[in-house]
């Protein structure tokens, strides 16, 4: 009996070591006064060293980064030297870090980039959006074009440029790995939706990246954040939430988000990154949960923040979103 109890102290202990010190932020969707359903959100923030500073839930929760992961992909791009060559702006940067939605102005900024590099719009490997007529118009044209670009001017294949083993994704591998300080061997891949690889990474690992981001220390990633913020329609969309986010901000607040759940938001100029995820993969709950957090973090002035959370929390006539919960400073 005196070894069974031993046991399940053990275990115990071990279970309690294996919870996040700091509980998780938790999103109510309420009609009037009833909770309807929950979300449950896992948020880190780092600063550009990978310290964590603050997190809610399980810092080392581990999940892909998505679409966020666009700032960071079109690195070679740049520091290649194509974007000056193709006479990219900070409109076609903009584009390339995108997740838009794919409007005529959208598609002109691609087509633009396409056709300085002298590269047909039949290149594209994202696939043609339902209801739509064109690559041009879906999410990651952008994205998509900078790559294409890149290896038309280093003189790789372009036929196969989404595969894992191709000299473009082996150098963005190596370009991530190099931001988060670990071997581009240990890092994780998955086919994303568009068809371009994804890594599967730790929520401290994406603040990390958006800390970097958001620091002004590195020319290219200043390159990248400037343009975001100079056009944020260009890396989503009139009224969608990383466009108001940004446009908000004073030019202060970078935002990008990702599917299932996926939201990292970096403050300029002071090095500080966070990453939010959504165990359900909740676009609405990732919203509410960055409006949040901002609030918390007086990031954003009273008023700018009451018309978001008007615009992203009240989904209708007595439904809205409430979070509950906040970020933590980390325990040592």
């Amino acid at each position: 009996m005196e070894a069974k109890g031993l046991e399940m102290n053990i275990l115990n202990q071990l279970d309690k070591e294996r919870r996040p010190r700091n509980p998780p932020l938790i999103v109510n969707l309420k009609r009037n006064s009833s909770i309807e359903s929950i979300h449950r959100v896992h948020a880190v923030i780092c600063d550009s060293k990978g310290r964590v500073l603050m997190c809610a839930g399980n810092q080392e929760h581990e999940t892909f980064v998505r679409s966020a992961l666009k700032p960071f992909q079109i690195l070679p791009f740049i520091s290649s030297g194509t974007s000056e060559k193709v006479d990219c702006s900070e409109k076609g940067l903009a584009v390339c870090c995108g997740s838009h939605s794919g409007s005529a102005y959208h598609a002109r900024e691609v087509f633009r980039l396409l056709w300085n590099s002298h590269i047909d719009v039949n290149e594209l490997q994202c696939p043609v959006p339902k209801g739509r007529k064109s690559p041009l118009e879906h999410n990651c044209s952008g994205k998509h074009a900078a790559f294409l670009a890149t290896c038309k001017k280093l003189g790789w294949p372009l036929n196969n440029y989404l595969q894992g083993e191709h000299p473009l994704q082996i150098e963005i591998s190596r370009r991530i790995a190099d931001l988060l300080g670990l071997p581009s061997e240990e890092l994780l891949a998955a086919r994303d939706d568009c068809g371009a690889p994804t890594f599967f990474l730790r929520l401290s690992q994406i603040a990390l990246l958006y800390a970097t981001l958001s620091g002004s220390t590195q020319a290219e990633l200043e390159q990248v954040s400037r343009a975001m913020l100079a056009y944020p329609e260009l890396v989503a969309g009139k009224g969608r939430f990383d466009t108001e986010i940004m446009g908000r901000g004073h030019e202060q607040i970078i935002s990008k988000g990702g599917a299932e759940g996926i939201q990292c938001i970096g403050r300029k100029g002071q090095g500080i990154g966070i990453a939010i995820k959504v165990e359900d993969g909740s676009k609405r709950a990732k919203h509410a949960v960055a409006l949040h957090l901002i609030r918390q973090l007086e990031w954003m002035t009273p008023s700018g923040l009451e018309e978001l959370e008007e615009k992203f929390l009240l989904l209708g006539p007595g439904v809205q979103l409430e979070v509950q919960g906040l970020l933590r400073f980390q325990e040592t």
